[in-house]
């Protein structure tokens, strides 16, 4: 699979995101959303208001993490908002997992989940199949540029390895951390959609058409013969 790169809205310049969205909509494959409530982590950031003014310059899908205590609550808001992919985190929906994800097959979305460091693998198995998108997070959530987790790579290669045994077709997503000092690592463990945000993209130039073009370099020099 051709690797895909998702921006980090987080991480955009917020005074000219018409002009970077206009810049990234033909480059990019994806928008990734961080939505926090300052209650699963200690930080808010984005919100179903911001998706709704951003969904009318992109032209890619909107991927949107819910780093959020109540993720139910979002579902609807998002939905008329513009929103294509839902990941919630699997720790806020342990116990009511196949709920939500009804509700966001019902509301015509595509469901993934997003799932901690320390969180094992077998918090999800069950649902596996039902997604689109498996994203393994790299730092702690909560906060952008933050050191990547090495100890992540064997918890990538055993979602691929499972990912092959099974037969489903979910993406494995990496957030956080994902640069060119991590970039050969993380497509070599199985890495397939990469979020980039200010280590990866958006500290590279000012300029962010050279940025992007740099880190596709980065990325196909830190993992030429893979």
């Amino acid at each position: 699979m051709q690797a895909k790169f998702s921006p980090s809205l987080m991480c955009m310049d917020f005074l000219k995101l018409k002009e970077q969205a206009e810049i990234l909509n033909p480059l990019c494959d994806c928008y990734h959303v961080d939505i926090m409530d300052g209650h699963f982590v200690p930080n808010i950031t984005l919100s179903p208001d911001f998706v709704a003014a951003f969904a009318k310059v992109a032209k890619k899908p909107l991927d949107c993490h819910l780093m959020v205590t109540e993720p139910s609550l979002y579902l609807l808001p998002l939905k008329e908002a513009g929103a294509t992919l839902i990941s919630p985190q699997a720790e806020t929906i342990e116990h009511n997992a196949f709920r939500v994800l009804n509700q966001i097959e019902a509301l015509d979305m595509e469901a993934g989940v997003t799932i901690c460091p320390a969180t094992p693998l077998e918090a999800i198995e069950y649902y596996l199949g039902r997604l689109k998108t498996v994203t393994v997070m790299t730092v702690d959530p909560g906060f952008a540029g933050q050191p990547f987790i090495e100890e992540m790579l064997p918890k990538i290669e055993m979602l691929r390895n499972l990912k092959e045994k099974t037969g489903y077709s979910f993406q494995i997503e990496v957030d956080g951390g994902c640069n060119e000092h991590t970039f050969r690592d993380l497509k070599s463990a199985g890495a397939e959609v990469f979020v980039v945000g200010s280590s990866g993209l958006f500290s590279l130039d000012e300029d962010l058409n050279t940025a992007y073009e740099k880190m596709l370099e980065n990325f196909a020099k830190a993992t030429e013969n893979l």
